[in-house]
């Protein structure tokens, strides 16, 4: 096991930012990683930036030397784009720059800024993350991407919206601390089951919202974090990246997700863990019925078992597997290229206690996990963290 050690984390407010540029927010995130971390901008040997649609929205390409500009640096950079799981694989590059000895100070994260685009706008962007030929142009947006999915899972292991109503309730009531989210409003069942469908069975409360923001992490290697004395109490020690076809018409199941089953394999064996050693859990809901499927795919439940973990109690605050203390995409929200560093920093915060849902977590919590995903997870990346004895 390699370790890579969180030296600082920093981020914006997500939300709606749409006279911010995305570089301004990058800087602030990443700045403040590296004053977390107690580091200067040039002490930075690489960059790894994720953005989804910036090219569009900030009508802006060859971000990653932009953005290292913004955090006080030219080392190399680069921007690295897989949709809505576009900064969890630059996180993924960084860490295997750090075990591989190419560097030892990195800054990784991402950005994504879309209300500036209006709705429809937004929608047309995201878009681009699903197959063009075989679903954009049939007209598939991502809302009715994921409805065919949740029936799918109802049809295959039964449930319905009332199941997936609890799920938008719960990370709505951990975000109501968390002064980064985009949603700080309670719900109740009732307002999710009330609310318009957006595509059956989803309605507007199942659905994140569209989101500005920036998110970064400082990753060290061991000898320089020794070598400098620096805070090395938690540690990325596992990394797992999986696929899948990007159209939903060529998969052999919508009921289930084989990247994120993947990614989490991979994860697990490079840590050298299994699902029952984690304690804590930050997963990609972007929709409600997505936060099920991560559950199954990292086998924290098995197949057709976590679409009442929330009604039950178990993945909620108090319960035995919190999932999502930061709100999630749902409550937090999801400014796309933002969101796989916002997960791994939410984690690495909770397990260190200076989140505002660390009293959620017990004591004896050492492990937690981040799944981000890309599309209709046609892509997924795992990073397991654990507190460094």
């Amino acid at each position: 096991m390699s370790k890579a050690f969180i030296a600082g984390t920093g981020m914006t407010a997500f939300g709606t930012h749409p006279r911010r540029s995305g570089r301004d927010m990058f800087a602030e995130a990443g700045l403040a990683a590296l004053e977390d971390a107690g580091l200067e901008s040039e002490e930075i040997d690489e960059v790894f930036y994720g953005n989804f649609i910036g090219t569009v929205s900030e009508n802006q390409g060859h971000q990653g030397p932009l953005v290292a500009e913004a955090v006080g640096t030219t080392a190399p950079a680069r921007r690295v784009e897989s949709a809505c799981a576009s900064s969890g694989l630059a996180i993924r590059d960084a860490v295997r720059a750090v075990r591989s000895g190419e560097a030892d100070v990195v800054v990784a994260g991402g950005m994504e800024r879309m209300s500036n685009m209006g709705t429809a706008g937004a929608t047309d962007g995201l878009a681009r993350a699903a197959d063009d030929l075989f679903e954009v142009q049939s007209g598939v947006t991502f809302p009715a991407a994921y409805a065919l999915m949740a029936r799918a899972y109802f049809d295959t292991f039964g449930g319905d919206r009332e199941d997936l109503a609890h799920v938008a309730v719960k990370n709505h009531d951990h975000a109501l601390v968390n002064d980064h989210a985009h949603l700080q409003e309670e719900i109740a069942v009732d307002d999710v089951l009330d609310a318009p469908e957006i595509a059956t069975p989803l309605g507007l409360y199942d659905a994140c919202p569209i989101s500005d923001g920036a998110a970064a992490i400082v990753l060290l290697s061991p000898s320089y974090a020794a070598e400098r004395g620096l805070d090395t109490g938690v540690a990325i020690t596992g990394s797992g990246h999986g696929g899948d076809t990007m159209a939903l018409q060529d998969r052999r199941s919508l009921a289930k997700t084989p990247a994120t089953r993947e990614a989490a394999n991979e994860a697990y064996t490079d840590a050298g863990i299994d699902p029952t050693d984690i304690g804590l859990v930050e997963v990609h809901d972007c929709f409600t019925i997505a936060e099920v499927l991560a559950l199954e795919g990292l086998g924290m439940y098995g197949y057709g078992e976590a679409l009442g973990a929330a009604r039950r109690g178990e993945t909620r605050r108090g319960g035995e597997l919190p999932v999502n203390l930061s709100g999630g995409l749902k409550a937090k929200g999801h400014p796309v290229g933002a969101t796989g560093a916002a997960q791994i920093a939410a984690v690495q915060t909770l397990l260190n206690g200076t989140h505002p849902r660390s009293d959620a977590v017990d004591d004896d919590v050492t492990v937690g996990l981040a799944h981000n995903a890309g599309g209709t997870v046609a892509s997924a990346s795992v990073h397991v963290l654990e507190v460094m004895a």
